[in-house]
This record gives structure tokens, sequence and C-alpha cells, in this order.
């Protein structure tokens, strides 16, 4: 396994692996013991930064999620799980209640929900404090700094050590760092958004973003991280859940346009001449990039978790980079 460092701050940074996992189905659609599996297989390979929600899988059963975080929290305990295992969470997106959405009824980002909804995952994870928190979605409904220093108290307090946010204008996560640092307080350092070798369409409305998508790492968060190389990209969905390598998985209908063939054909040269699946490329062309990105990949089972761990030690030539990065 390889490693890179998060956060600034020395009481706070941490070293996590180059290949973070993705828990988002682990206690819903991935039984106990098959996520078990995964989990023990991804830390004897030297793994150790988990990804989950608070709302992690309200859609599975109509609910308000828990799943992943209760999932994660009784593997910790059964295995004795400590710090060394990086785990983060997200808040901010839960449904208020049963049967309803992030889009239509979500907690939001108030000083209140935060506090209250840090302590649930605290609860669920067993964990004296949240390694990473992200704010999941914007609230626009909660002035900024309100979300700011309802952040910062968590972190003064030693119960949330760094901060992410995820799904939100890169103007707004400015905007928040700069309130942030204006007051001497932490702010986001992590970004997580979807980022993979295909382009999508950033136009593409929907309920969440109507003016056209902010989950995905457009030319403006690219350009925020070459101007700010402290903040790092947690690249999620870089495998397109399957889509690259499965005829049942279609590629989104926001990938539906002229550039995406061309990429296509690129990733697949790439591979036939590593003799790798399309799946390492894209994950080796994230891993040994210039821009700090750590891909954040799920696996539903072992199999694929081992597909994935391999992208680590595949080494892409300069050639080989110029022309995935080169392609339009």
């Amino acid at each position: 396994m390889k490693y890179r460092t998060i956060g600034t701050d020395p009481a706070r940074r941490r070293e996590v692996s180059v290949l973070a996992l993705g828990a988002m189905l682990f206690g819903s659609l991935t039984d106990e013991k098959t996520s078990f599996a995964v989990l023990d297989r991804y830390v004897e390979a030297g793994g150790n930064f988990i990804d989950t929600s608070d709302n992690y899988a309200f859609w599975i059963d109509g609910g308000q999620g828990g799943q992943s975080e209760e999932l994660l929290g009784r593997w910790r305990r059964s295995r004795g799980i400590g710090d060394e295992v990086v785990i983060a969470t997200k808040l901010g997106a839960r449904p208020l209640a049963p049967g309803t959405s992030y889009t239509d009824n979500a907690e939001g980002l108030s000083a209140k929900v935060i506090r209250e909804s840090a302590e649930r995952s605290r609860e669920r994870l067993g964990s004296e404090r949240l390694d990473l928190l992200y704010a999941h979605i914007d609230d626009h409904t909660v002035p900024q700094r309100e979300t700011v220093e309802g952040f910062a108290e968590l972190v003064a307090e030693g119960t949330v050590g760094l901060l992410g946010v995820s799904n939100q204008a890169m103007w707004r996560v400015e905007r928040a760092r700069a309130l942030a640092a204006a007051a001497g307080l932490p702010g986001y350092e992590v970004l997580q958004y979807q980022h993979s070798h295909l382009r999508p369409r950033y136009d593409v409305p929907s309920d969440l973003f109507p003016d056209g998508s902010l989950g995905h790492a457009g030319p403006e968060l690219l350009g925020y991280l070459r101007a700010e190389p402290a903040l790092t990209l947690v690249a999620y969905s870089p495998l397109l859940a399957g889509a690259y390598v499965r005829d049942d998985k279609p590629l989104p209908p926001d990938y539906d346009h002229p550039g995406t063939p061309a990429r296509l054909a690129v990733l697949r040269d790439v591979a036939r001449e590593t003799g790798a699946t399309v799946n390492q490329v894209v994950l080796a062309w994230q891993i040994g990039g210039e821009l700090p990105i750590v891909p954040l990949a799920g696996a539903s089972s072992v199999a694929q978790l081992e597909e994935n761990l391999a992208a680590v030690d595949l080494e892409l030539t300069v050639e080989q980079r110029a022309r995935l990065d080169a392609v339009h």
C-alpha cells in the first residue's frame, strides 16, 4: 500500500492509504458477512481510509440511513479497531423522516444539527472522535458562518479531527474557507466530489442541482486544487458503478456525448498495453497523477476489492499518462 497526507495541522492531519474504501452499501445491499470480509482484506492489504455517511443507505428501505455506520461500528468493536483506521463520515443529507429524501427534507447544516448528527455518528461508529467529517450537501437556509462555527466547535472539543465538504459550488467552498480563516478557525481541507476519467456534461439539471451538477469535479474544482495544494480531492464513484466493464451497467446519461468514445478508446488501449483492467487504469491514473486525488471505490465482494488493490502498484508511463490526459 502507498499513503498520502490529508490535512495540514500536525495535531489533526492523517496518513491515509491512496485507495479509500467506500462503505455506502455495507449493512444494506451488502450483507454483514461479506462486508466484514471486504473490510478485513482491505485492512490486511494496508488500507486505512474508509468512507461512510449518516444517511447510508436510506434509499434501500425508505428509512433515514445509519446502516453503514452501524455495521462499521460492529466491525470495529469485533476486530478491536482503533484510530489506526481513518473513518470519514458525512452529515447534512440525512432525511428528517422515513419516506423522504435529501432533496425535500434534509437535516441541513445548522449548528444544532451538526452537533447532534455528529454525536449520533460517533455512537454508531463506536468512536470517541470522527477522524474526518464532511458537509455532505449545501444548506442555503443557514448562514454559512453558523455552519463554519458549528464544525469548528467540534474540532475544538476534540470530537472531530479534519473537516471536508462535498457537492457544493466552489464559490461556496471558498467562502466558507475564507470565513474560517478570517476567524482563526479550522476549515474544509478535503473535497469529496465525483471524478473519473470519463468527463460528464455538467449542465444537466437534477432535483438537487437545478442549474447543473455541482457534484462532479469540474474544471473549477481541479483548478482550485492546483492553486491550493494543501487540499485533497477524494474522488467518489471513480469506476462509475461498474459501467466501464459491465454490459449490464450502462454509462449514466450525462456521459452520452461526443467526447466519451475517444476517452474510452484510450483507456482500453492503455489497459491492453499494461495487461491491466480498465478499472485499474482509471484508479492508477488518479492515484499517480499530478493533483492530490484519492479514489474512493466501493466493493461488494473481496474479488472486486482485489482488482482495485492491484491498481495501487500499477505504474503508468509518462507517455501513457500524456495520452490519457490529452484526449478530449
